[in-house]
């Protein structure tokens, strides 16, 4: 019965966890380009990355040395809330007006305290299923997958009510953010760490994950992370403006995805839902290093998949990279975070996802994103075209040329990480 009562805990958490994230992650270019700000696109999704090399370290910092984790959740949730919803009302009060800085100031501050989150609330998930003597790898899995659920309701909300290509997409995602600052503070406490014994400065500031570079396992796994960690934001930002593009073009205005590109991509997060259940049984089978190699060449396929579809008669293609999707980021995301999980000690459990975020939403992501921008503007630009509804803004361009590169790119890290990673539990792993 406790089990269970503390399932539903987590499984609310990470339902408003990422329901949160999923208002405005894969639409925001969607409303940035019509208002003028197109070519910040990716500075907007960079910064997610730049606050995650220090952010998500220090407050995890924080929860394992004099904040409980599950405290530290409500606390970052309450002020990233508060200032989405600020960046959505000024967006809303300037109309085609909008400003870069006052809304990149507000969306970065919330941007700020919410990256740390997604450390914390696996944190707090570890935390609380050790303590009821569960095994995370089996338990956590099938937890995690109402994340995604919570995603998915998200995009599909923002679609059908209209809000693609509007700040409103903010306020709904800071209204999410307070409700869920309210809960965390009634999820299982996570303990602190009190030694009072001498320690050194790194010690005492929790900086001590930093030493596991010292492994030279762990050091290649996490250089690996940030070199896969360049994908994971890049069809966030692109993939719905990509889709919407083709609008420009008669043959697809009335299509589906171009109508309703959100609830397409959304195919990715379903996906997700049936890949995250896997990574049990695929751990167990294939070990980490197969799986996360499974998730490189994946990647691959996403991109390149991308470059060949279209939403007419092609819509099959971008099906298929949806289904891809779940497999490029899950056996990636939820196994390296196990693989922290397992590998490091209880001290500074954290701190080592804090770790791990730093290098795949951190330097990963913000090196992606912002190289992302650039291609995209090498090759597209935003033009005004003449639809049926009137004059709209349309990312144009060589979208082929663009999606190759970033396939070739995946292909590359996928090749060098077969020969560069090696992990002797790997034969344990049959």
């Amino acid at each position: 019965m406790q089990q269970s009562k503390l399932k539903i805990q987590l499984i609310t958490m990470n339902l408003l966890q990422f329901a949160i994230w999923g208002a405005y992650l894969t639409c925001m270019g969607r409303y940035l380009g019509p208002h003028g700000l197109g070519d910040h696109i990716g500075l907007f999704y960079s910064i997610q990355g730049i606050v995650s090399i220090f952010m998500p370290a220090l407050l995890g910092i924080v929860a394992d040395r004099w904040i409980p984790a599950q405290k530290m959740l409500g606390i970052s949730h309450g002020i990233s809330g508060a200032a989405m919803i600020c960046a959505g009302l000024y967006g809303l009060s300037a109309g085609m007006n909008v400003q870069f800085g006052p809304l990149f100031a507000l969306y970065t501050l919330g941007v700020a305290f919410y990256m740390p989150t997604l450390a914390l609330s696996n944190a707090v998930a570890y935390n609380a299923l050790d303590k009821a003597g569960l095994d995370t790898v089996k338990a956590f899995p099938p937890i995690r997958v109402f994340g995604t659920i919570g995603f998915i309701i998200s995009m599909w909300a923002v679609d059908l009510l209209g809000l693609q290509e509007s700040a409103r997409q903010f306020i709904f995602s800071g209204t999410i953010g307070l409700v869920l600052a309210t809960y965390a503070f009634t999820l299982p406490n996570c303990p602190i760490v009190k030694n009072k014994e001498h320690k050194s400065m790194i010690e005492a500031l929790g900086l001590k994950a930093f030493s596991l570079f010292k492994d030279k396992k762990m050091a290649i796994f996490f250089i690996f992370s940030m070199l896969l960690g360049v994908s994971l934001q890049i069809t966030n930002g692109f993939a719905n403006p990509f889709i919407s593009s083709f609008g420009a073009n008669p043959e697809y205005a009335n299509t589906f995805g171009v109508k309703h590109a959100n609830m397409l991509v959304s195919l990715s997060q379903i996906s997700e839902t049936l890949c995250i259940l896997l990574i049990p049984f695929c751990l167990k089978r294939f070990g980490i290093k197969r799986v996360m190699l499974i998730a490189m060449f994946a990647w691959v396929l996403r991109f390149g998949l991308f470059g060949v579809g279209n939403p007419g008669s092609g819509v099959w293609l971008f099906i298929l990279s949806m289904i891809v999707y779940g497999v490029a980021f899950d056996f990636f995301n939820i196994s390296g975070s196990l693989f922290v999980d397992k590998e490091t000690d209880i001290s500074i459990r954290s701190s080592a996802q804090g770790l791990f975020m730093l290098m795949t939403n951190g330097i990963g992501a913000t090196i992606g994103t912002l190289a992302a921008q650039a291609v995209v503007n090498q090759f597209c630009s935003w033009q005004p075209v003449m639809t049926e509804t009137g004059i709209r803004h349309f990312l144009t361009g060589n979208w082929t040329a663009v999606w190759g590169i970033f396939a070739a790119y995946a292909f590359v890290v996928a090749f060098t990480f077969i020969f560069a990673f090696k992990y002797k539990k790997e034969d344990q792993a049959a």
